[in-house]
């Protein structure tokens, strides 16, 4: 197995970035009603799962790589109660609502896989090199 230099490589950061994608798509649709705070919400936590897998793979330790794993794990059970409200309030379909929840759960597992994975490995990170 290869060493990942960049996050853009890692599937579980394209996958969160296919779920921005998506949800950017639902809010451009005007699926909000202008319910502002649920939009901002909704869009906060979706980029946050993306961006904090991006921030700690950059950050070059494995502890901190960790610990924004966590983060973005957060904040995909923080966007699946999101979309219960969103769903609660019919701003969303039954199947999108299903189809969601399933790329939430989906991505939220892939990233407990990788933090299992990093706490046995003995990579330490490019910052542990030097």
């Amino acid at each position: 197995m290869s060493t990942i230099k960049r996050f853009e490589d890692l599937d579980v950061w394209k996958e969160s970035r296919a779920l921005n994608k998506t949800i950017g798509s639902i809010i451009r649709d005007r699926k909000f009603e202008h319910n502002f705070r649920l939009i901002n919400q909704i869009e906060g936590s979706s980029g946050s799962i993306m961006d904090n897998i991006a921030e700690g793979f950059e950050r070059g330790t494995r502890n901190e790589f960790i610990v924004f794993l966590g983060y973005s794990k957060g904040s995909c059970g923080e966007l699946r109660s999101q979309l219960y409200r969103a769903f609660d309030r019919k701003y969303i379909e039954q199947q999108q609502f299903d189809e969601l929840l399933k790329l939430v759960s989906r991505i939220s597992a892939m990233i407990y896989g990788l933090m299992l994975y990093l706490k046995k490995t003995k990579i330490d990170g490019v910052r542990k090199k030097e």
